[in-house]
C-alpha cells in the first residue's frame, strides 16, 4: 500500500504547475481589464478638466477658452474642444479618443460639456 501511495504521489508531480499555466491567461485578462478600466476613468476626468477650464476662461476672457482647454490635458492625449457663446453663458464641449490595451475593444471617445455665465466685459458690461 505504502508503495502505490509513492507511486501515485508521483504521477500528481507538477498538476500544480500545468494548472497555474492554465490560469495565467485569465489573470493577465482580468488585469487588462483593470487597468482599461482605469485609464477609461482618467480620460473622461481630463475631459471634465478641459471643458471646465475652456469655460472658465472663454466667459472671464472673452477668447483663448479653446487653447485652454487643450493646454489643461495631459500632454499625451488629444482634445477636440469646441466653445460658443451668448450674452448669458459660454459652452464649451471636449471630445477625447480612448486608446485601447484590449484587442478588440473600441470604446467610445470620452465627452464632456461645461456650461459657465458669460463674465465677459465687453458683452456684460463693467
Amino acid at each position: 500500500m505504502r508503495s502505490e501511495t509513492r507511486r501515485r504521489a508521483h504521477l500528481d508531480r507538477g498538476q500544480v504547475a500545468l494548472e497555474y499555466i492554465g490560469f495565467i491567461p485569465i489573470l493577465l485578462f482580468v488585469a487588462l481589464c483593470g487597468i482599461q478600466l482605469g485609464w477609461v476613468a482618467y480620460v473622461h476626468e481630463q475631459a471634465d478638466t478641459a471643458a471646465r477650464t475652456a469655460a472658465r476662461v472663454e466667459a472671464r476672457k472673452g477668447s483663448g477658452g479653446a487653447a485652454a482647454g487643450r493646454a489643461a490635458v495631459r500632454g499625451g492625449l488629444t482634445a477636440d474642444v469646441s466653445v460658443s457663446k451668448d450674452a448669458d453663458a459660454v459652452t464649451a464641449s471636449v471630445s477625447i479618443t480612448i486608446n485601447s490595451i484590449i484587442p478588440g475593444l473600441n470604446p467610445e471617445p470620452a465627452r464632456a460639456t461645461a456650461v459657465m455665465p458669460n463674465d465677459d466685459p465687453k458683452v456684460t458690461g463693467p
